[in-house]
């Protein structure tokens, strides 16, 4: 920045690229958008509830994966005074604030998906 505040590109350009490695670090990963997306249409669930509705996810990788959300407090952790122990999950306010991506992530790979298709059948 000059003496008189302009503000050059490569500033903008540092500031969005360093934004997006930050939001990147916090949501990598194959599962991430997953939970979120999941909690996001149900509010809460338990560890063994999210653990049937993502397909593939191994109990380790749920866990490591909530205890990540959990600590940038896209999640919340809930744990009851039941026996046994009963703990749930439900996505916090600053979570639901990803929704608007996630929903265009969710579309995107919806409209990918038909026009691989579409270019498949006049493949065939």
């Amino acid at each position: 920045m000059k003496k008189d505040n302009t503000i050059y590109p490569s500033e903008i350009c540092k500031v969005r690229t360093l934004a997006i490695k930050d939001t990147m670090e916090i949501l990598a990963g194959k599962w991430k958008f997953h939970i979120l997306g999941t909690l996001m249409i149900v509010d809460r669930l338990r560890f063994m509830e999210l653990l049937r509705e993502i397909d593939g996810i191994g109990a380790k990788m749920l866990s490591k994966e909530l205890q990540d959300l959990e600590l940038n407090q896209l999640i919340r952790r809930t744990v009851l005074n039941t026996k046994p122990i009963t703990v749930e999950y439900e996505i916090t306010e600053y979570g639901r604030t990803l929704g608007p991506i996630i929903d265009e992530i969710a579309k995107w790979g919806i409209d990918y998906r038909k026009t691989l298709h579409s270019k498949s059948e006049t493949v065939t």
